[in-house]
């Protein structure tokens, strides 16, 4: 009996000596997940926190959180003078907002849905959009219009536009369209703290969807500057230009034709305008080809202008076939689900043009 006590005594001193020379194996931390929602709820915290002259102001925004939950808390930490509901008037609001930026302050505007901004867009684009110009540079305006732009699902025709186009036509406006939850609270980050009125132009069904967040987006001071893409993956065959939830539909396409041998270069934009035509030039330079996917209609779209801007471009002579490009159907949107599904880009059709531009 005492010699294996002693027995048992001697094997725990030797596996206590045995840890401490060892050490404790460290696992890399786990990865920081969080939806589109939080990430945008977060750049708005962080900046009201860090400058008093930052509110929001819109339509359900303060007591009940907002319509998309996105201001949830907000207006408790906050109160009513910096989180405030307004009238269901979108003129009225954008008007007090831009005043307010006027006045020094840097008011966050939200609409909740662009479709309807269509009631403000004589205050954002001729009392914000121009002023910075017609008062040769005295006046600065500096407010956030924020809200979900482009398709839903099942709002039918007048809620589900996309207005990057529309807004991106305009000089005095920077546009931005985020993707991904990094996306959405650099971008943001920058668009509250700038000087000039910004367009930020969200999606609502990216807001419930989740993302990876690297150790310097978690930062305070992380911000994203306008006007440069992110090449989100690299390819050799064929370049696809995209913004928002489309990023999504590109990657997803591309990995399907991958399997093929057919390697997709996807960039997402994120900003609108500025447009980063250095980054699509030199993806294009490199794999000769190119796609533009987006959800707008195709007239004057988002992908008009960057054929147009790489057939103007050094670019142009690196194609070896025509720019296609992949866009909503030129009709109002119906309501009947089948109908929605084949008026919108579908991951089918990122695949069939991709495969008729290099035509295999």
């Amino acid at each position: 009996m005492a010699a294996s006590v002693r027995c048992f005594l001697r094997s725990g001193k030797n596996a206590v000596s045995a840890l401490g020379q060892r050490g404790f194996h460290k696992s890399a931390p786990a990865a920081v997940q969080m939806m589109v929602r939080d990430a945008l709820n977060q750049a708005m915290d962080e900046e009201l926190e860090r400058d008093e002259r930052v509110f929001l102001l819109g339509e359900e925004v303060a007591q009940y959180d907002g319509a998309y939950k996105v201001s949830r808390g907000l207006w408790k930490k906050y109160g009513d003078k910096r989180i405030i509901d307004t009238p269901i008037t979108e003129m009225g609001f954008a008007g007090i907002a831009i005043g307010a930026a006027f006045a020094g302050l840097r008011p966050i505007c939200e609409f909740m849905t662009f479709n309807f901004s269509m009631q403000a867009i004589d205050q954002v684009i001729n009392s914000a959009a121009k002023t910075y110009y017609m008062s040769a540079g005295q006046q600065s305006v500096p407010i956030v219009f924020r809200g979900p732009n482009g398709a839903s699902a099942g709002v039918a025709a007048q809620h589900s536009q996309c207005f990057a186009a529309w807004y991106g036509h305009c000089p005095g406006l920077k546009v931005v369209s985020p993707w991904s939850a990094e996306d959405a609270k650099g971008l943001l980050k920058s668009a509250i703290r700038d000087n000039n009125p910004v367009v930020f132009l969200e999606n609502e069904l990216m807001y419930g969807v989740s993302f990876e967040m690297s150790e310097e987006s978690q930062s305070k001071d992380f911000t994203i500057p306008f006007g440069k893409a992110k090449v989100e993956r690299q390819g050799t065959s064929i370049t696809l230009v995209t913004h928002s939830r489309y990023v999504s539909h590109c990657l997803d396409a591309a990995a399907v034709l991958a399997k093929e041998g057919i390697e997709c270069e996807v960039i997402n934009l994120r900003s609108i305008r500025p447009l980063d035509v250095e980054c699509i030039e030199t993806s294009v330079m490199k794999t000769n080809h190119l796609v533009t996917v987006e959800g707008g209609w195709p007239q004057f779209g988002v992908g008009a202008e960057i054929c147009a801007r790489v057939m103007e471009g050094p670019a142009f002579n690196f194609l070896d076939s025509p720019a296609t490009r992949v866009t909503g159907v030129d009709i109002p949107m119906p309501y009947a689900k089948i109908l929605e599904d084949n008026s919108l880009p579908q991951i089918k059709d990122i695949i069939f043009s991709v495969k008729k531009t290099l035509n295999v």
